[in-house]
């Protein structure tokens, strides 16, 4: 199935550059660098440090944005991906549609100048979005392609999505998650604490201090 066609337009996000080093799994981001490399840590003697690097996430990034929405959709083991058609869904598409609205704010993660995942924040009317706590609160999704996952990139990119959520203004992110999804752990260590249980799933926020 292609991914739903939509109208374009410039996203925030865009006049913002990260600067990331990762020292023991930690992120620093600076302001103000176009571009910089980390290397995760090694996890062995003769292994390649990949280049990690950020970029915004543009409204050229419409249809990789689907696809890691897609990914996103997590289902307890054995279950796999869902079907595509699922992206047809309103409640769905709602996160990714019409990218690059003027509340929107994404990172893109590199490694090695391949893009790997990302990490996008979506501000919705009350009460839409499973994650929906108030008017104010953006929501957040973040992916990784499958051979990128379990290697250390989903702390610092949700890091440097978080920061840039933060310089775009917000003070709040909201996100949800299945309750045996072992991303949650991750999701605590970058500081979101359980706020209340809709629908079997764990509503979760973080404050941008």
């Amino acid at each position: 199935m292609q991914a739903p066609s939509t109208s374009l337009r410039a996203v925030l996000i865009n006049r913002i550059h990260l600067r990331p080093r990762i020292t023991r799994g930690s992120v620093t981001i600076s302001r103000g660098c176009v571009s910089a490399t980390a290397c995760p840590p090694s996890r062995g003697h003769g292994m390649h440090l990949a280049a990690l690097r950020f970029r915004p996430l543009t409204t050229a990034d419409q249809a990789q944005l689907w696809h890691w929405l897609h990914i996103a959709l997590w289902d307890p083991p054995p279950s796999g991906l869902r079907p595509i058609e699922v992206l047809d869904s309103p409640g769905v598409r709602i996160y990714a549609e019409e990218w690059g609205r003027s509340t929107d704010v994404g990172v893109v993660a590199q490694v090695d100048a391949v893009d790997a995942g990302a990490c996008w924040i979506r501000l919705l009317p009350i009460g839409i979005g499973l994650a929906s706590i108030d008017a104010a609160t953006p929501q957040l999704g973040i992916a990784l392609l499958p051979q990128y996952q379990h290697q250390g990139y989903g702390r610092p990119l949700m890091a440097a999505a978080l920061k840039a959520a933060k310089w775009a203004g917000y003070s709040r992110v909201s996100l949800s998650v299945h309750p045996d999804n072992p991303a949650r752990h991750l999701y605590e260590s970058c500081g979101f604490r359980n706020v209340e249980t809709r629908n079997s799933y764990h509503v979760m926020a973080a404050g941008l201090a």
